[in-house]
């Protein structure tokens, strides 16, 4: 059975079987909760990396960063745990959520260092482009835009989705680095590289071999052997009291200074990169779940999005950065999590994680990373359903399967596909199949590419 096929029955008990629909999917309570601490162990580096990218919003040596990076990990933990449980008894799909990787840089970078707000103002631009998507999604837009993406797109946005965390898996692991050129490949030259190979073969002999919870097994028996190798240690002056004083601290008026214009194209390209991650995101996780239909469409994607929404606004109203939907919830899915009671189980662990949260940095890179490469390979899996030697799907798909890891970022990826698609459509005189959402969101990516140029203006 591959990671998309799911076996399914009408039969249904009670209890958690009857709200999660467990029988139906074809998963039981066990598999669940195996699925959820799975995607927990997978995602639980973003309690630390989290506040360190969010820590150079303040200047170098600055005493604020040795209080801020605690706190920021407290409710990076709390605000991701209440979410994902949410995600799960709401909307019963298994897609956790956590601090965004890429916006969160947008923040400190960008926002802070570059345009000059204040930590609190770029916090408040992340509340504001929340609260904007979420409107959309009550208005029932954000759905209708997914469900006028032609399938042949959703498709290559989980190839390129899959081929972006394989890398990142490549790059966290130390084997692959990241200058010139621009992308090498490094002979293991540390204990770390060494680690994130064995674990590779580790992860690929459990899995070829379908060990049941294969993909667990590997991340904690590599952190183990991290450990005993002096690579991880127990942290020191552990506090069970968390310090959450970064909650509340935003400000709605902070980005308004830059002016209308630039104020409004900030807004409006940090929510095109939360929209169409979640998209993609959701979109993938799904189909390798076996929850799509025939048309590649998610039934009841409105109430995942609704929840997505409110997780932007919550995570900069926290003063942590926006919350999406989490890619590495394909760990959970490929260890056969099909329901919200994976994202509740996930969710459970990100709470208790906010009292001992230094007990995940025991979780290494060298444990995650060889399991995302496998996700990897398992999403990209869906490039053998996309029509390559059909010019109307097959470019648009390529350069959205290969700008994703490229430019390390989803939304380019996704961008250059929208917008070669309706060109190639135009070019070939087939008007009539472009749905007018197409034409808005292409517009809107064109407007994005060119922020740059009309901020200059």
């Amino acid at each position: 059975m591959t990671a998309t096929e799911v076996p399914r029955s009408g039969a249904s008990g009670g209890g958690f079987d009857s709200w999660f629909k467990l029988t139906e999917r074809g998963t039981s309570f066990a598999t669940e909760v195996k699925a959820g601490i799975t995607t927990f162990l997978v995602m639980a580096y973003i309690l630390f990396v989290n506040p360190s990218i969010l820590s150079g919003m303040f200047p170098e040596g600055s005493p604020d960063v040795a209080a801020f990076v605690p706190a920021a990990s407290a409710a990076t933990a709390l605000v991701a745990g209440l979410l994902t449980i949410a995600m799960g008894i709401f909307a019963n799909a298994p897609i956790a959520l956590a601090a965004g990787l890429g916006i969160n840089a947008i923040v400190a970078f960008t926002l802070v260092l570059g345009m000059g707000l204040t930590p609190a103002g770029a916090m408040g631009v992340i509340v504001i482009e929340g609260l904007v998507v979420l409107v959309l999604v009550i208005i029932g837009l954000r759905e209708a835009i997914m469900n006028a993406v032609p399938l042949s797109l959703k498709r290559a946005i989980g190839v390129g989705i899959g081929l972006f965390i394989l890398f990142i898996g490549f790059v966290d692991g130390g084997l692959i680095g990241q200058g010139v050129p621009v992308v090498q490949f490094l002979f293991p030259n540390s204990v770390g590289a060494w680690l994130t190979l064995l674990g590779l073969g580790l992860t690929i002999v459990l899995w070829v071999r379908k060990v049941p919870a294969a993909l667990l097994i590997s991340i904690v028996i590599m952190s183990v052997v991290a450990f005993a190798l002096g690579q991880t240690k127990f942290p020191e002056n552990m506090s069970f009291v968390p310090d959450l004083s970064t909650l509340g601290r935003f400000d709605l008026g902070n980005v308004w200074t830059l002016g209308l214009l630039t104020a409004v194209l900030t807004i409006f390209s940090i929510m095109l990169t939360d929209f169409f991650d979640t998209m993609g995101t959701a979109t993938a996780i799904a189909e390798q779940a076996g929850l799509t239909n025939e048309k590649g469409d998610v039934p009841d994607i409105g109430k995942i999005l609704l929840v997505d929404s409110i997780a932007a606004a919550a995570g900069g109203a926290a003063g942590i950065s926006s919350n999406t939907s989490y890619i590495e919830s394909a760990a959970g899915v490929a260890e056969g999590g099909r329901t919200g009671l994976t994202s509740v189980v996930t969710g459970i662990l990100f709470l208790l994680a906010v009292f001992v949260t230094p007990l995940a940095s025991m979780v290494p890179f060298t444990a995650t990373a060889p399991v995302l490469i496998l996700v990897g390979y398992l999403m990209a899996t869906l490039i053998k359903d996309i029509s390559f030697d059909d010019v109307e799907e097959g470019l648009p798909a390529l350069f959205g399967i290969i700008l994703m890891p490229l430019t390390f970022s989803i939304t380019v990826g996704i961008g250059a596909a929208f917008v070669t698609w309706v060109l190639v459509k135009v070019v070939r005189g087939k008007l009539g199949d472009i749905h007018p959402l197409m034409w808005v969101v292409s517009i809107a990516f064109l407007v994005y590419f060119a922020q740059t140029w009309l901020n200059s203006l």
